[in-house]
């Protein structure tokens, strides 16, 4: 059997487990999720060494340290894990929820009925958490999902999809909700992408050139996350104290993940003060600067004269690229040019200041005096997230249960016709 006939076989198979997905219980949703952190907790140890087999064949074959941070599961890892699950089982379910009603004037009942998406493809690189993270909104959302990890991470996936199986057939669901593609050849994903007669939406969860490729190929609609080139802009009466503490860790914290900070606006009244200490600071952490000729006698011997090729650049590493503004409008205007619609920060006192930023920054987070590492759906209160979309269509940010279903129009009459 070729992939491009396995892919069609595997997207029918979770068309017909969808139409069961889309009118399970609410309470069977839950049961299945809280049966995989039971799993999760009673596998611990035989998912750990899969992913040791994983790593192992990771570093054999080079890959480099963020993408190697990425593929580590670890128990506290596995502990968010079953987290998230515990999380999502108890979020409200949306499903059949009617948001709105309304009464025409011919005695019509119009309403707007929360519903499943159908079938989700999700192809991701690297985190065998986004497995989990991934499923479990699909389940709670009502939807199947397809799930195409990348090649690294084979083993990881593997034992976690059979866990999902395991709960999901536990609870009375099909096990074909949560389908592993297990090819690694790329032509499985060329093949999912052409499959709209099963598959509702892709979702691809990656570096810029998996998007690109995906987004590019599919014939159906893509939530799609770009780069995460995220900024802060240090205010001229910001707490200089607290908005270091906010740089350190939207910068140190995990420099390798999307929503770790990559370039550094700060005033010119604050930079002669701000810019020495967050190079004291965060260069004893390893941080490289890249400053702009007002920012580079600032910030030390460490620092390197900033390059064009430096803005809006997503480093994925403890680099950061550091300019001097004018104004609020001189940051804004940057951003405007160089950022992802990603996550934006401010940190000000200026409550003036900090309205206008939230207005217009265009990004699918925007936080005033707050680490742009908050850009996270379990963060941000949805349990887990299945990516953060960058576009505006139909979700913008972290994409959680409500993100995984639409709306569809429901009427109630009592034998009106048309005029």
């Amino acid at each position: 059997m070729t992939p491009a006939e396995e892919m069609e076989r595997l997207a029918a198979r979770a068309r017909e487990a969808a139409r069961a997905m889309s009118r399970a219980h609410a309470e069977i949703k839950t049961r299945a999720l809280i049966g995989l952190a039971d799993q999760l907790a009673a596998r611990e140890e035989e998912i750990l060494t899969a992913n040791r087999k994983d790593l192992d064949a990771a570093r054999a074959a080079g890959l480099d340290a963020p993408r190697l941070d990425r593929l580590t599961l670890t128990p506290a890892i596995m502990a968010e894990m079953r987290a998230a699950c515990l999380h999502v089982a108890q979020l409200p379910d949306p499903v059949g929820v009617t948001e709105q009603q309304w009464q025409q004037p011919n005695g019509l009942l119009v309403g707007r009925m929360r519903i499943p998406l159908g079938v989700i493809a999700m192809i991701y690189e690297a985190r065998p958490n986004v497995t989990i993270d991934a499923a479990i909104l699909c389940i709670k959302a009502g939807n199947a999902v397809i799930l195409r990890g990348g090649s690294e991470a084979l083993h990881s996936n593997t034992a976690l999809a059979g866990l999902l199986q395991t709960a999901l057939s536990d609870a009375g669901l099909p096990p074909q909700a949560a389908q592993l593609v297990g090819i690694t050849d790329h032509a499985a994903v060329t093949a999912l992408c052409k499959l709209d007669r099963y598959i509702d939406v892709i979702i691809p969860r990656g570096g810029e050139g998996l998007v690109r490729a995906v987004t590019e190929a599919a014939t159906m609609p893509v939530l799609k996350h770009f780069k995460g080139v995220c900024h802060a802009f240090i205010d001229a009466d910001a707490d200089q104290d607290q908005a270091l503490e906010i740089v350190f860790n939207a910068k140190v914290q995990r420099p390798g993940v999307c929503n770790a900070l990559e370039c550094l606006l700060v005033h010119k009244d604050a930079a002669t003060n701000f810019l020495p200490l967050a190079a004291a600071k965060l260069g004893a952490a390893g941080v490289e600067f890249r400053a702009s000729p007002e920012a580079l006698p600032l910030l030390g011997p460490g620092a390197v004269l900033l390059q064009p090729e430096d803005l809006g650049q997503e480093f994925h590493a403890l680099i950061l690229a550091v300019l001097v503004v004018d104004d609020l409008d001189a940051a804004l205007d940057h951003i405007a040019r160089y950022g992802s619609n990603h996550t934006e920060i401010i940190c000000t006192r200026d409550y003036g200041h900090a309205m206008r930023f939230l207005r217009e920054a265009d990004a699918s987070m925007v936080a005033v005096n707050a680490s742009s590492r908050f850009n996270d759906g379990g963060q941000l209160g949805l349990g887990a997230e299945i990516g953060i979309s960058t576009s505006k269509l139909h979700a913008y940010g972290p994409m959680g249960v409500q993100e995984l279903t639409t709306t569809k129009f429901v009427v109630l009459g009592q034998g009106q016709v048309r005029q």
